[in-house]
């Protein structure tokens, strides 16, 4: 039994060793597992630790950590670097809290240490803000809570120099805002040529708003016709190359056409790929226009020098001409003066002084057309308007020309309709007219020639035309034919006379009598046709009290009144012409006395009272209107009331005027017709009513 026992303990106490044993083992084993899984963790713990440095050193933000205190835990170099804190501050205990080591860097740092210390009292989640340092960055900071075992342990802070980026939107934004605010079309777009972008400027010019053009083809605004230009100025943007000053036509929402200057870049991604195009339009419409105006201006500039150079040359032409036609009579006039001076011959005497006479009246007609240009230039030609039948006109016109024609050897011929109606105007200013083409045409037609004048009835005009088979007009010059001082050839060479007035005169005064004049010419040596047509008069009675149209005539030679007994006072500075006053008037029995100015005119009068007083304007020291002045300043006795002619060179209408405004009865334009002068004195003096023929001394 007990032996049982014993080798049962025995039994149970091998169990039990062995199951110690066992356990023993197994607490090895299970300390084994457990080191290494310590290490597993320490290596582990060893390399998030590394992970989360690296992490925080590569961050490009600059990143503080720091616990429930405001204790800095730990940091990044970043932050040293942005903030230039030293290692041996950040790392004393005394300076290891954020206000501390930070504050200073802050444009504020009153708000700073604020701001933190609010963070910590209220534990938002998360804040964010933007401060700003005192050398002028711009920083984001940006904390947020760390959490261990639901609590909160500490914060995490982040700092961001976003100075860069601010700079960039402000610019950004000013350039948005200047290209929102530019009157220039600002119009971006792919490479595909679709719009991506369009500010006001665009739609003030276009009319398009940026919903309506964004994403439509750039083609919208060009016409059909003009689409062949965008894949042009794609082609070269996509050569990087930009297009300045492009003008063109583009069109607006309403379909009106607007003329703009284009500029157009290329627009590049941040790897420098050509993405799109960036364009400028500016309208140029009031531009173009000013220069259209200013090339009309320029060219209106150029026109009038052109005619003031024209007009200055044919001024230069016309004086040398008028000295030229103006000398040659007074050549032949100082010639055949010194002749008669000496000669004895009757019949020599008879040829000088008719040679005389003819270049006389020659230069009276040279005269005589310049006032008459004068006259029509300052609007200031008076007619005699009344009822004239033109066959008498046009056969007193060729009436006087004959004798030209016959020494010439021209045929002069006319075809006149008799049954032509009748005109209004003026009698002598017509035959003028007439006298005019008529006196042309036989200049201008070599010996042998033919001038035919045709009157006939066209509607209701009449027409007068003269034919000839003279030199003809180039075609170049028929243009200017009517204009005043124009002449074909102006040249010291010329074949004709002339002042080149005639046909600017016929031309004016058809006008003023409501008519119109026409040159014709097949060209040079095939002679000219000069039409006038003028206005028929219909059913218009003739006025009793009016004097008959008849042509203009010069007094029968012969023919003169007498005026003896009449006493007459000539005053005239030049000796020569108070001598000629004296001859005319003495021959019909006058008698004359001559005074050489004004103070000798009055001295005259107070001592004998002439019946008539003839006076020259032009007088030096006093002229004719002061001198008659006085004299109508005397009593009646002593002949402050004599009747008086003005005698003078100064032949304008308005020179008339004046003489009588002035105190004269009668004004008279030198060179004068004794016949002329004879019967205003007979007028004045109360002779007109019996008159005698003497013989003419003229």
């Amino acid at each position: 039994m007990e032996q049982k026992e014993e080798e049962l303990l025995k039994s149970v106490a091998l169990q039990t060793a062995n199951a110690v044993l066992v356990a023993r083992r197994r607490a090895e084993q299970e300390l084994i597992h457990t080191k290494e899984a310590l290490e597993r963790k320490s290596v582990e713990l060893t390399h998030s630790l590394s992970m989360l440095s690296a992490t925080l050193e590569s961050s490009a933000d600059a990143i503080l950590v720091t616990d429930e205190n405001e204790r800095v835990i730990t940091w990044n170099r970043k932050l040293i670097e942005m903030w230039g804190i030293p290692s041996e501050v950040i790392d004393s205990r005394e300076h290891r809290k954020l206000q501390e080591i930070t504050s200073k860097q802050f444009a504020n740092p009153k708000a700073f240490r604020e701001r933190i210390a609010e963070v910590y009292l209220n534990k938002p989640v998360e804040t964010f803000d933007i401060l700003e340092t005192i050398d002028g960055r711009i920083v984001e900071r940006y904390s947020k809570i760390q959490r261990a075992e639901e609590q909160n342990i500490g914060r995490v802070w982040s700092f961001r120099d976003i100075t860069e980026r601010r700079q960039a939107q402000k610019a950004e934004a000013h350039l948005a805002a200047i290209v929102e605010s530019s009157d220039d079309a600002i119009i971006g777009k792919d490479l595909n040529s679709i719009i991506t972008s369009w500010n006001r400027g665009a739609e003030r010019l276009f009319g398009y708003t940026a919903q309506e053009a964004i994403g439509q083809p750039v083609t919208m605004l060009m016409q059909p016709e003009r689409f062949n230009e965008e894949p042009g100025i794609l082609e070269r943007i996509r050569r990087g190359e930009s297009i300045d000053d492009y003008e063109t036509v583009r069109r607006r929402k309403d379909g009106t056409l607007v003329q703009v200057s284009l500029s157009v870049s290329p627009i590049t991604d941040a790897n420098g790929t050509i993405v799109g195009a960036s364009k400028i339009a500016r309208d140029i419409t009031e531009r173009k226009q000013a220069e259209i105006e200013r090339e009309q201006l320029l060219a209106s500039e150029r026109q009038a020098l052109e005619r003031a150079e024209s007009e200055a040359r044919m001024k230069d032409e016309f004086l040398a001409i008028l000295s030229h036609e103006l000398r040659t009579p007074l050549n032949a006039i100082f010639g055949w003066a010194n002749i008669l001076r000496t000669s004895d011959d009757p019949l020599e005497i008879a040829e000088g002084l008719e040679v005389i006479e003819r270049n006389a009246r020659a230069q009276t007609k040279i005269i005589e057309d310049l006032l008459d240009m004068s006259r029509i230039i300052s609007g200031k030609v008076r007619l005699d308007v009344q009822r004239v039948d033109l066959l008498s006109v046009i056969n007193s016109a060729i009436e006087t020309v004959k004798p030209t024609a016959a020494a010439k050897q021209i045929r002069l011929t006319s075809v006149l309709d008799p049954l032509a109606g009748p005109v209004s105007g003026d009698p002598a200013r017509l035959q003028q007219i007439l006298w005019n083409l008529l006196t042309n045409a036989l200049k201008f037609t070599s010996k042998g020639g033919r001038v035919h004048v045709v009157l006939e009835r066209v509607n209701s005009h009449l027409e007068i035309s003269v034919h000839d088979t003279g030199s003809g007009i180039a075609p170049d010059f028929l243009p200017y034919v009517f204009d005043r001082f124009r002449q074909a050839d102006a040249s010291t060479t010329r074949e004709q006379r002339g002042l080149g007035l005639g046909l600017a005169i016929v031309k004016n005064l058809t006008e003023l009598h409501g008519g119109s004049v026409r040159a014709k010419s097949p060209g040079p040596d095939r002679g000219s046709t000069f039409s006038i047509a003028l206005p028929m008069v219909m059913n218009i009675e003739a006025d009793p009290n009016r004097r008959h149209p008849r042509a203009v005539t010069q007094e029968p030679d012969g023919e003169m009144l007498d005026l003896h007994g009449v006493r007459v006072l000539a005053v005239d500075d030049e000796a020569d012409a108070r001598h000629l006053i004296k001859r005319i008037l003495s021959a019909c029995g006058a008698q004359v006395e001559t005074a050489d100015s004004g103070a000798a005119a009055l001295r005259f009068l107070r001592k004998t009272k002439p019946h008539v007083l003839i006076m020259d304007i032009g007088m030096p020291n006093e002229d004719g209107y002061e001198s008659i002045g006085k004299v109508r300043q005397l009593k009646n006795e002593e002949g402050g009331k004599v009747p008086a002619i003005a005698l003078t060179a100064f032949a304008r209408s308005e020179d008339r005027r004046r003489a009588i405004l002035n105190g004269f009865q009668m004004h008279i334009a030198k060179p004068v017709e004794p016949s002329e002068l004879i019967a205003m004195v007979a007028s004045l003096a109360g002779r007109t009513e019996n008159y005698r023929s003497v013989p003419s001394h003229s």
